[in-house]
């Protein structure tokens, strides 16, 4: 009699079993999320002890400064081009920079910001050179005009931008001088006015703003012309006309007066007024003294 073999078929049981085992959701979780879990429980548990955190913490910043102090990465010295020796000073300065430092502590747009908020510089770039070489190029502002206001003697350029402060008028003759409020605010044309005056540049001692709205220009040992509001520089060329035709400049006048284009005035010297007044007399006592005859 021949034995009698058992049903190969599974269980109701396990056939669920290996339809529950089968379905993706469980598959992954049972591989992936309870390692995950355990892994994150067991590193919560190891971190939750400070002392533990702390050392992991200076091994990172221990990590983190043996690299950034590696030698490709440390800039030794700076070179700055386009500078004068004054402005390489306040340049240094305002960097404030300690050589060797390590690149990853530059930060080149903070430093711009510094170096660009100098009033004398115009442009900056920055750049780290191979080498460990800041470079720093600048594009320094030039000085055109001295304006004297109310509290202070003052080089700008040729927009008007302040360029530095100037200790005395006789550091910078070779610049034109101008004064008075907001006489900054109008510098281009301050400038167009001294290049129409170049026929008496000798003559001219600076311009001063009136009202913040218009020019004088002041005449050594001469006298003061009063431009007007609009069209400053052609007033001025007529006034360089007339000098040209008859020496208006060098005439005893007190100003000429071009604020009325229609209009244009002279005022006299008092000295010169005594001289008319005197001759006017003269004559009127020689029209006088000639009737007086003639009547006898």
């Amino acid at each position: 009699m021949s034995a009698v073999r058992p049903d190969p078929a599974p269980s109701k049981l396990a056939y669920r079993m290996q339809r529950w085992w089968l379905t993706p959701i469980v598959r992954a979780t049972i591989r992936v999320g309870v390692p995950a879990f355990v892994l994150a429980f067991s590193a919560g548990f190891y971190l939750s002890d400070p002392k533990t955190i702390e050392a992991i913490s200076l091994e990172v910043m221990e990590i983190r400064r043996s690299v950034e102090e590696r030698p490709e990465f440390m800039v030794h010295a700076m070179r700055l081009d386009g500078a004068s020796e004054e402005l390489s000073d306040d340049v240094a300065e305002v960097m404030g920079v300690d050589f060797p430092v390590s690149s990853f502590d530059l930060d080149l747009q903070e430093l711009v910001v510094a170096v660009a908020g100098l009033d004398a510089v115009a442009e900056v770039n920055m750049t780290i050179r191979p080498g460990g070489i800041l470079e720093v190029a600048l594009s320094e502002r030039e000085a055109a005009l001295v304006w004297q206001s109310m509290d202070a003697l003052e080089a700008l350029d040729r927009d008007g931008h302040r360029v530095g402060p100037m200790k005395a008028r006789q550091n910078r003759m070779d610049l034109p001088l101008i004064v008075g409020a907001g006489a900054d605010q109008a510098a281009a044309e301050a400038l167009e006015l001294i290049r129409t005056a170049r026929p008496i540049a000798e003559k001219v001692g600076g311009l001063v703003r009136v009202g913040e709205r218009r020019w004088d220009v002041v005449v050594i040992d001469g006298p003061r012309i009063l431009l007007p509001e609009n069209d400053a520089v052609g007033a001025l060329n007529r006034v360089l006309a007339a000098h040209s035709a008859r020496e208006l400049l060098d005439r005893d006048l007190v100003h000429i007066d071009m604020r009325n284009p229609q209009r244009p005035t002279l005022r006299l010297t008092q000295s010169a007024q005594d001289r008319v007044v005197a001759q006017r007399t003269m004559l009127l006592e020689q029209l006088q003294e000639n009737i007086g005859a003639g009547d006898g």
